[in-house]
């Protein structure tokens, strides 16, 4: 999992809404809504107000809420222009997302969720977002374990406040290490070795969590960086395949079209529109 973007913002009562500033791909209108590419996590901690989506209908949102907003699904938000509120947002790429919605944990009919404990969902998000202040470097693992902490809190909240399994915790932890060894990832077996369990076990459990083998989710992640990198750096195919491991510029575009349909320069392309 990697946080691409994120924000904050105080909205006064009576207040413009969404605030001016909103950047390309996440501006909307209350009258137009909006469909987003990507997975965002908006907490409310101030004020009510109110989320409409195509799935949901209309829902009444009061501090202590978090909307999940998914890929495709047409959305709408605003405060209470009597209260205002005050909201915290982060915007994530990866597939952790992708197996909680495949485990039924989070879905677009339950986009809306209660928080059990405002103060730790706020702490998270104000470490996200001072990582995301600091001058990028690519991809930062304390970001991203940051937000695996923060989608768990989520998940076990959706759940009704069940805490995560060692299990659960150990598959997380395979997780971090492959999101921080992209380029020259330590063998499976020794993934399933750091993090307490047999390898056989390990495979099964991963894939039964994740929906990928640990392989293939690490070509997952690796082909969701090339992505982001495609988007936001001059740097040649090649360079990028040297980067995150991949055998050769080829490898990279037949693995990337394969996943995605288009290929990286089409991608690219797309982009820069």
């Amino acid at each position: 999992m990697a946080v691409v973007a994120g924000g904050c913002a105080s909205v006064s009562p009576g207040a413009e809404y969404p605030p001016v500033g909103h950047g390309e791909g996440h501006a909307f209108t209350w009258e137009n809504g909006r469909v987003l590419g990507a997975f965002q996590v908006v907490g409310v901690t101030e004020g009510i107000g109110e989320f409409e989506s195509k799935v949901t209908g209309r829902v009444s949102v009061r501090a202590g809420t978090v909307m999940l907003l998914f890929p495709g699904v047409w959305h709408r938000y605003r405060p209470n222009a009597r209260t205002g509120w005050s909201e915290s947002w982060i915007e994530l790429v990866g597939t952790t997302a992708d197996r909680l919605l495949a485990a039924g944990v989070i879905s677009p009919e339950r986009a809306v969720v209660r928080l059990s404990e405002v103060s730790a969902f706020s702490e998270l998000m104000g470490g996200i977002h001072a990582r995301l202040r600091q001058p990028s470097q690519g991809y930062d693992a304390e970001t991203g374990a940051l937000a695996l902490q923060l989608m768990s809190r989520l998940a076990s909240d959706r759940r009704g406040g069940a805490e995560p399994s060692p299990l659960d915790a150990a598959i997380a932890r395979a997780e971090r290490i492959l999101l921080e060894h992209l380029h020259d990832p330590p063998a499976m077996p020794e993934v399933a070795e750091k993090v307490g369990l047999a390898y056989s076990y390990f495979r099964r459990e991963f894939k039964r969590r994740t929906g990928f083998s640990p392989r293939l989710y690490l070509q997952r992640l690796r082909l969701d960086k090339a992505r982001r990198m495609l988007g936001t750096t001059p740097d040649s195919i090649q360079a990028i395949a040297d980067r995150l491991g991949f055998n050769s510029a080829f490898h990279l575009s037949a693995s990337f079209k394969k996943e995605f349909g288009v290929s990286p320069q089409g991608w690219r392309r797309s982009t820069s529109k």
